[in-house]
């Protein structure tokens, strides 16, 4: 299938979920990413705000137990230029304000920015991914164009309540692999 029929498929398939079989796909997500050795020297995480509404994948519990797991970790969310189609980086703490985007999306708006290649680890969303690593998004190209500037060694996570798919038959040039896929019942090393 090609990336518009996936992204129009599993959108539907994930709001199609009840908020009960969410929270269940929610922990065995999150029980799957507590098995991955996840390396002591990830000291800075790009992580998202989920959507509840478009029954987004519940990243908080996967920071929360990074932050417990690893006391000194930093957190940073994306902060989007939709005319530009670029997004910043900004590190987070307790005392920092979220805002809401014209989307709905929160950003954060007194944080601290960092380059992309600082990032040691990145969950990045998606609708979908394949035996690749490959992964469908929402559309807008904003990780296609900031994942190149992040370093070659960082992790790149994707979290998704269903299995990979085969194959995307339109991958091009500009799509950057996960180097993990995450889903209630494996973890995918690419």
């Amino acid at each position: 299938m090609t990336k518009k029929e996936l992204r129009e498929t599993y959108r539907q398939r994930r709001t199609a979920l009840s908020e009960k079989e969410r929270l269940r796909l929610n922990d065995l997500l999150l029980i799957q990413f507590q098995q991955m050795d996840v390396p002591d020297d990830v000291n800075l995480l790009l992580s998202y705000w989920p959507l509840e509404e478009h029954g987004e994948i519940n990243t908080f519990l996967m920071t929360d137990f990074l932050q417990f797991r690893m006391p000194g970790l930093q957190i940073a969310y994306p902060v989007a230029n939709f005319d530009a189609t670029t997004m910043q980086v900004m590190v987070v703490n307790d005392d920092t304000d979220f805002k809401k985007n014209k989307y709905g999306i929160a950003e954060p708006v007194n944080g601290i920015l960092v380059a992309a290649a600082d990032l040691d680890m990145i969950f990045v969303p998606l609708l979908v991914f394949d035996e690749q690593g490959y992964r469908v998004g929402y559309g807008k190209g904003f990780y296609d164009r900031f994942l190149p500037a992040c370093r070659t060694d960082s992790m790149k996570l994707g979290f998704s309540y269903f299995e990979p798919v085969s194959a995307i038959r339109d991958i091009d040039q500009f799509d950057v692999p996960l180097t993990t896929g995450i889903t209630p019942g494996q973890i995918y090393e690419f």
